[in-house]
């Protein structure tokens, strides 16, 4: 299936035809499937992702932690937060007071029928003020949804799925995580569901329960944080899949589908990975 060519309204209007899932069934599903597969380990704990799963790598990731290198994004994204735009007006007038919004984000629009994650809703917030939107992979936006999200920290997902229409975009964003594509036939599921915990070139799979709770991410190897689009474009592109425009419709239902298997997750973003 050619995804690049289908937008997400009529891939909902397609998947609205078939046998819809039950969002809530999908999620104790999953959760039952890690607890069988790691019967020592709390589902609380795949909030760390990798790191839950393997001691050794946990050892290094929590020295990473005494002097996190997203320190800096974080007090960079405080600023220009606090930062007022030209209209004398802020980010505080489409957030409130407190700055800690992630753990409701992405939701569903019903107005505009569409998936809105923290980054496209930053995004708006400085169009709706007469401001320029900020690139969505690395630089201002993430390092603002960096200190958004540790403004969040220690509070819990709750993502809602309520309407035909935010069922649908659902579907979209599973659909995508279990179809297979690129050359090398992979999908999502069968890295961070069938293989979890195994090694794949150098890195160890993830499980998909905890997969939302710490964006954005400093990587090394970006040497920046990123948002969670960038490391869906560059999954796409290690199986040799032409990867979709960042925040596209199909992505942010992507982002839908990950986050509500998390639901009831503390967050712990920005996190740091290898």
């Amino acid at each position: 299936m050619n995804w690049k060519k289908l937008p997400a309204l009529f891939l909902a209007l397609m998947l609205s035809g078939q046998a819809q899932s039950d969002p809530e069934t999908d999620y104790l599903a999953l959760q039952k499937l890690y607890q069988q597969k790691f019967p020592d380990i709390e589902l609380a704990e795949f909030k760390d992702g990798v790191y839950a799963i393997d001691a050794k790598m946990r050892e290094q990731w929590l020295e990473m932690e005494d002097f996190p290198a997203y320190e800096i994004a974080i007090d960079e994204g405080e600023e220009l937060y606090n930062t007022p735009f030209a209209n004398g007006k802020s980010y505080a007038t489409c957030f409130g007071d407190d700055p800690g919004v992630k753990s409701g984000y992405p939701r569903f629009d019903e107005d505009l029928g569409k998936v809105v994650t923290l980054e496209v809703a930053i995004n708006q917030c400085r169009l709706d003020n007469g401001e320029q939107a900020l690139p969505w992979l690395i630089g201002d936006l993430a390092r603002i949804s960096s200190y958004m999200a540790f403004a969040s920290r220690g509070k819990h997902f709750d993502i809602k799925i309520e309407t035909p229409a935010a069922r649908a975009a659902y579907n979209v964003g599973k659909q995508f995580y279990y179809s297979r594509r690129g050359q090398l036939n992979f999908n999502c599921s069968g890295c961070h569901q069938l293989n979890v915990g195994q090694m794949l070139r150098a890195e160890r799979t993830s499980p998909t329960v905890g997969q939302a709770t710490h964006w954005p991410v400093y990587r090394g190897k970006w040497e920046d944080v990123g948002t969670i689009h960038k490391r869906f474009q560059e999954c796409n592109s290690q199986v040799r899949s032409l990867p979709l425009e960042p925040q596209s419709d199909v992505y942010r239902s992507l982002e839908y589908f990950l986050t509500f298997m998390s639901n009831g997750m503390e967050l712990n973003g920005p996190g740091s990975r290898r």
